[in-house]
C-alpha cells in the first residue's frame, strides 16, 4: 500500500471517530475503510508501525478492540507537507496545508540555512522570483548578475576586497600597444558539459560583444598561438583588462544554444553548475572540474517564495536595514539606486515644461512621504540625491513648476519588483492631485533595458547597481543596451560618449563617472529616488558570508565549522 492510500485511509479512521480513542472491532472497521478483514489487519498493523495509532486486540470472542490515536489528521497532513517541501514541492505542500500560506512559509523557514544531507554540506536561501533569465549577454537585475558570477568566468575578474583587476581564464595579459593586446588563457579548463575550453570558445565570446556600445570599439579578435587571445582594438584603450571584467565578457562555448534552455541552465567554467531551475527552486551543485579552489559548499539551493508572506520575500542574504542609526555594522548602503529616466526624445519629457514639472514634483521626498512602509515589506528605503551613494546632484530647492496642459503620462517599469508597485502608485498620487492621469505598463527587464514600446512611454522606473565599488563600474549601467542613449538628445549623449573615449586613452586620468551621472541629473535625464541597505544575515554556523556590491556573498567561499551544527 502507497503511503499516501496509507494517509487516506488513516484520515478515514480519524474523521469516523472525530479523533476519540474508542472500542471497535475488525468487522466495524472493515467496513469504515470499504476493505477486507484480512487488509484491515494489514492496514492496522501499517499504522501501529508508524506511530500514528495504538490498538490494543480483544481477548475472547464478542470482545472489543481498543483504537487509540497517537497522531491527528492535521499532523499527519502537517508532516505530509514537510516532506513535499524538502522535496522542493511547493505547490503541492501549500494544498496539503488547505492553501494555509502562513504554515508553509514556516515549513520552509524550518529548512532554511544550512543542512548536511548524505555528506553533502547545502545552504538554503530563499527569494521572492524565479530566475528566468542567466544569459549574460540578456539584460539582468541584480541577483542574476550576481548567479552568473557564480556560473561564469571572464579572461579578467574584479578582486573586489582589493578593488584591482586580477587574472581569471587568462592568467597573464600585454600591450603591444594601446590598440593592440594579448592575453594567454590558463589550459585544461572545462565547461560544465565536460567539454575542454579552447581559444574559439572565447573568439566567439568577445566577437558576440561587437554589438554592444561599450565593447564596440573591439576590431579584430584572433588567437596567433594555441591559448593565445590578440584583440586589435580601433582606438586606445589603456584599460581594456578592467573592461573585460563586465558581466557581459563572461566566456560562453562557441556552440552557443539560443534555446529557451539555455537562458536556464546556461554552460559555464565556473565554481557552480546549474542542475535545476524552475518555478521553485534554483539548485547550483559544486563543479568539482572547476580550475580554481573547488567550491566549499556541496550545493547551493535558492527557494522561489512567491505568494508567501512578506516578510519572507527578502533573502537572508538581501535584508533591507531600518533607520541609518540601526544599521549592523555588516550591512552596507546599495552601491546604485532607483530611478525615474525620462523620454527626452519622443516622451513628454522633450516639452521643457513637461521636463521641469517632472523635476520638481517626482523627486524622492514627495514620493516616499506618500509609500506605504505595509507594501513594501521590510524594504526601507533612503532618499537618493545623486545616482550613487556620497553624490549630491540634485538641487532640494527645484522651485514649483507650472502644471502643463493636461493629458496621460505613462510609465513603465520591471515587473515582479517588491518596490514599484508603491512607488507608481505615490507618482499615480502626485500626478492626480495636479488632474493628470497615469498609464502604468509593467514590463519584463529584458523589454525595459531593450526599450520595447520606448516611443509610447514618457518615464522608467528601474533600479541601477555596480559589480565592484570602482567608479567605472557606472559606465556599465551608463551604455547598457542603450537604455540612456535611447532616450537621451543624440548631441548630449555623444558629449558624455567622449569623455570616456578620452578616460579609456590616458593611464592616469581619472573615470568621469562622477561627471557624468552629474549631468545625467542636473539635465534632468534621470530623477535619482531612493537608495537602500545590503548585506548579509551572517547569524547561524555559515563562515565566510562576506557581502558583496551586489548584496549577496561568494558562494564558493562559505563553510561551515564543524561541530557548529547537529
Amino acid at each position: 500500500m502507497s503511503g499516501q492510500r496509507l494517509k487516506t485511509q488513516f484520515q478515514r479512521l480519524y474523521t469516523h471517530f472525530s479523533g476519540q480513542d474508542s472500542d471497535t472491532n475488525l468487522q466495524d472497521i472493515s467496513e469504515i475503510l470499504f476493505c477486507t478483514r484480512r487488509n484491515v489487519r494489514m492496514v492496522i498493523n501499517k499504522m501501529v508501525d508508524k506511530g500514528w495509532i495504538e490498538w490494543e486486540p480483544a481477548i475472547g470472542r464478542g470482545k472489543q478492540s481498543r483504537l487509540v490515536f497517537q497522531s491527528t489528521d492535521t499532523e499527519l497532513q502537517y508532516h505530509h507537507a514537510r516532506k513535499l517541501v524538502a522535496d522542493g514541492k511547493l505547490e503541492p505542500a501549500l494544498e496539503a496545508l488547505g492553501n494555509d500560506a502562513n504554515r508553509l512559509a514556516q515549513l520552509i523557514q524550518e529548512q532554511l540555512g544550512l543542512t548536511t544531507q548524505k555528506g553533502r554540506q547545502i545552504v538554503r536561501v530563499p527569494y521572492y522570483r524565479a530566475f528566468t533569465n542567466l544569459n549574460p549577454l540578456r539584460p539582468l537585475r541584480r541577483s542574476e548578475q550576481h548567479l552568473v558570477r557564480q556560473i561564469f568566468n571572464g579572461l579578467t575578474r574584479m578582486n573586489e576586497e582589493k578593488e584591482e583587476v586580477e587574472g581569471d581564464l587568462a592568467h597573464h595579459w600585454e600591450s603591444f600597444t594601446p590598440r593592440h593586446w594579448r592575453f594567454y588563457l590558463r589550459p585544461a579548463v572545462r565547461f560544465h558539459d565536460g567539454s575542454l575550453l579552447d581559444s574559439q570558445d572565447v573568439l566567439a565570446s568577445l566577437e558576440r560583444l561587437k554589438s554592444h556600445r561599450l565593447f564596440r570599439h573591439l576590431e579584430t579578435i584572433t588567437s596567433p598561438f594555441p591559448n593565445t587571445i590578440d584583440i586589435r582594438l580601433s582606438h586606445d584603450d589603456r584599460r581594456l583588462p578592467d573592461l573585460l571584467t563586465n558581466i557581459m565578457a563572461v566566456i560562453q562555448p562557441a556552440m552557443l544554444d539560443e534555446a529557451r534552455e539555455a537562458e536556464l541552465f546556461p554552460v559555464g567554467t565556473g565554481p557552480y553548475k546549474v542542475v535545476k531551475n524552475d518555478k521553485q527552486r534554483l539548485i547550483l551543485e559544486a563543479f568539482d572540474q572547476y580550475f580554481g579552489f573547488r567550491a566549499l559548499i556541496d550545493v547551493v539551493e535558492i527557494w522561489i517564495l512567491t505568494g508567501v508572506t512578506a516578510c519572507y520575500l527578502q533573502p537572508s542574504t538581501d535584508k533591507i536595514a531600518t533607520p541609518v542609526n540601526e544599521v549592523p555594522e555588516r550591512l552596507t548602503l546599495d552601491e546604485g539606486c532607483n530611478y525615474l529616466l525620462m523620454n527626452r526624445v519622443n516622451g513628454l519629457a522633450s516639452d521643457p515644461e513637461w521636463l521641469a514639472y517632472f523635476q520638481s514634483r517626482l523627486g524622492p521626498v514627495p514620493l516616499l512621504s506618500r509609500m506605504h512602509p505595509g507594501e513594501i515589506g521590510e524594504i526601507r528605503l533612503i532618499n537618493a540625491y545623486g545616482l550613487l551613494p556620497g553624490w549630491t546632484d540634485t538641487n532640494p530647492l527645484i522651485s514649483p513648476a507650472p502644471i502643463p496642459a493636461k493629458r496621460m503620462v505613462t510609465l513603465a517599469f520591471p515587473q515582479h519588483h517588491p518596490v514599484y508597485h508603491e512607488v507608481a502608485r505615490a507618482i499615480e498620487s502626485v500626478l492626480a492631485e495636479d488632474g493628470l492621469r497615469l498609464k502604468v505598463m509593467e514590463m519584463s527587464n529584458t523589454d525595459v533595458l531593450m526599450g520595447k514600446h520606448a516611443e509610447k512611454i514618457d518615464l522608467w522606473l528601474n533600479g541601477m547597481s555596480m559589480s565592484h565599488h570602482r567608479d567605472d563600474a557606472f559606465l556599465a549601467w551608463f551604455y547598457s543596451f542603450d537604455h540612456i542613449s535611447r532616450v537621451m538628445p543624440e548631441t548630449e549623449f555623444e558629449a558624455l560618449d567622449q569623455q570616456v573615449v578620452h578616460w579609456r586613452a590616458m593611464a592616469s586620468q581619472p573615470c568621469p563617472s562622477h561627471d557624468i551621472g552629474s549631468i545625467l541629473v542636473r539635465s534632468g535625464q534621470v530623477i535619482p529616488l531612493f537608495h537602500a541597505w545590503l548585506g548579509v544575515n551572517s547569524a547561524g554556523p555559515v563562515q565566510g558570508m562576506e557581502p558583496n556590491s551586489m548584496g549577496w556573498f561568494d558562494f564558493k567561499s562559505v563553510w561551515l565549522k564543524p561541530g557548529s551544527t547537529s
